[in-house]
């Protein structure tokens, strides 16, 4: 084992992984420095205001701005709090979220990793940035942020189950885990995109995504009525900024995913558009996909805590179940 890897990991493969790997966190990073800024101004259009427009042109650098002032804060951490890990469970919930965008296939030619278990390695990481929520609630030894941190991971939890096994109607039909492999199923047009036959199974991911995602209208965790700020209450400076990180990435990682498994991925809609680069129509669809999460943030209350519960076990749940029985019944029915 160490002869095969002192063999294959030389000095030059490490800086060329240790380059793409920092250019794909420049990527990130810009990715959600506007994504909070278009947020902002995507939402003052919808509920007639007029968003960030003071720092720099049209308001483009107030995100910057903000990361910038996040950085230089003074780091608070409580005194009876333990320490260890409270410092940990900022890094323990952003690494995985960084760590899944190494299996996003961004056309057939661009992507990092190939792995025969994309899907299953993010579930598997998505499951890490949830022990890092309970830790950063149970650290700061602070109730409202225990509450926020429990409360998050029974919504996480709970809709990671429907999340999953709306998926396994894709994955039957198209035999694979790879990521690669589902969406070549999916060329020759939209009608071949797994959204068609797989409607139901699309419905339930987008909601269950949603929730995962721990957004409007599913931000229990970060609820101010009750919880102050939730999980992170104790946080300040840039460990607040790693939790916010995270979220973020997590937004681009579930929009990845929805145009991958259910809209073509890389493909044109139409054979004829073709000739367009690949890479043009994922972010096309990733685009339309980050578009609609914000405009639920902008139009839809947050519901209760039970409420939210309810509808993950008792309607989500078994809809996921009926969606994988009813695709086992026609692909044995037309096999």
């Amino acid at each position: 084992m160490v002869n095969l890897l002192e063999e294959s990991l030389t000095w030059t493969n490490f800086f060329v992984f240790l380059f793409w790997g920092v250019v794909m966190l420049m990527l990130v990073l810009g990715f959600v420095t506007y994504a909070i800024y278009f947020e902002r101004k995507v939402i003052g259009w919808m509920q007639m205001r007029i968003g960030p427009n003071r720092t720099g042109p049209f308001g483009l650098l107030q995100s910057v701005a903000d990361v910038f002032k996040l950085l230089i804060k003074e780091d608070t951490i409580p005194k009876k709090a333990e320490r260890e890990l409270f410092i940990l469970a900022p890094i323990i919930t952003f690494i995985p979220s960084f760590t899944i965008i190494a299996t996003i296939p961004f056309s057939d030619r661009m992507f990092n990793a190939n792995l025969n278990v994309g899907l299953l390695f993010y579930v598997a990481l998505t499951g890490i940035s949830t022990i890092g929520i309970i830790l950063g609630g149970w650290a700061s030894n602070n109730k409202y942020a225990l509450l926020g941190g429990m409360r998050s991971a029974a919504q996480m939890i709970s809709y990671e189950v429907p999340l999953v096994i709306s998926v396994i109607g894709v994955i039957m039909m198209t035999g694979s885990l790879n990521l690669h492999t589902i969406v070549d199923h999916q060329s020759g047009g939209f009608w071949h995109w797994n959204f068609i036959p797989q409607i139901l199974g699309f419905i339930i991911f987008a909601i269950a995504g949603v929730s995962e995602l721990n957004r409007t209208p599913f931000d229990l965790p970060e609820a101010e009525s009750e919880l102050v700020a939730g999980y992170h209450v104790e946080y300040s400076g840039f460990r607040f900024a790693f939790f916010m990180l995270s979220e973020y990435v997590y937004v681009f990682v579930i929009a990845s995913l929805t145009s991958l498994i259910f809209l073509g991925g890389w493909h044109a809609p139409f054979p004829f558009l073709d000739f367009i680069p690949g890479i043009i129509w994922f972010l096309l669809k990733f685009s339309f996909i980050v578009f609609f999460l914000f405009w639920l943030r902008a139009t839809l209350p947050r519901v209760r805590v039970d409420q939210l519960m309810g509808f993950g076990w008792k309607v989500l749940l078994p809809l996921a179940l009926a969606n994988m029985l009813i695709t086992a019944i026609i692909m044995t029915i037309t096999k």
